[in-house]
């Protein structure tokens, strides 16, 4: 049985690269257009990684038609970059409806902040020091101490209400 090597090479490799950062890039931007180039940019990139994690070129993967030994290339890399494909092209013609539209109503395909979402910011920075996490802070203390605190007080607790069962919290003359 010959065995698949899963070595790529350093150019593909680095147009790996080359197409995932230049699609997060043009991601970020506020341009509809440039965001449906980076995703596409990207998608490429991430079939291309799929493409190289399939193993080097061998026969086709139909089970049967290749002779005993040869290698054959694994099929669910290859079935995984065709349905990734649909879902760009159909997702790209929605996107590219959208863009068009924005630029047909406003003279250009630019997302604009929405007042809502600065107006919701500023009130959540405002009332940023009531999300402080009281349990974080550090008290210096180790573990078991604080654990031994908590039983204290416990304990403490049940000793200051007499006549209750420490089992079930009943009082003695209600059974």
């Amino acid at each position: 049985m010959v065995v698949l090597e899963n070595t790529a090479s350093l150019a593909l490799v680095a147009v790996i690269g080359v197409l995932v950062a230049v699609g997060v890039y043009l991601m970020l931007e506020r341009s509809l257009t440039r965001v449906v180039l980076g995703f596409v940019l990207v998608g490429n990139g991430v079939n291309l990684t799929l493409l190289v994690a399939g193993g080097r070129a061998g026969s086709a993967p139909i089970v049967g038609t290749a002779p005993d030994g040869e290698p054959m290339s694994d099929p669910l890399s290859q079935a995984m970059i065709l349905t990734s494909i649909v879902i760009a092209l159909a997702l790209t013609a929605f996107v590219l409806a959208m863009a068009y539209r924005s630029w047909q109503l406003h003279g250009h395909d630019e997302v604009a902040d929405d007042v809502e979402d600065r107006r919701i910011a500023r009130a959540a920075a405002a009332n940023a020091p009531s999300f402080t996490d009281l349990d974080a802070q550090d008290t210096g203390e180790t573990l078991a101490e604080e654990a031994a605190e908590a039983q204290d007080e416990v304990a403490s607790e049940d000793e200051a209400e007499p006549g209750r069962d420490a089992r079930d919290g009943r009082r003695e003359g209600a059974r």
